[in-house]
């Protein structure tokens, strides 16, 4: 018990790029967008 941690080493921390997991959301999230966009433009023109 006489060692003691340091809550800085992050040891537990997985090296993750944080900047680049937001930007595969933001594009997932405008491709599903988009799909549902084209889909409606589809449904529309082949309405009339």
């Amino acid at each position: 018990m006489s060692q003691t941690r340091n809550p800085e080493q992050h040891i537990n921390e997985e090296p993750r790029n944080d900047f680049m997991d937001l930007m595969i959301g933001f594009g997932g999230f405008f491709g599903v967008l988009f799909l549902i966009f084209l889909v409606g433009v589809v449904i529309k023109l082949m309405i009339g």
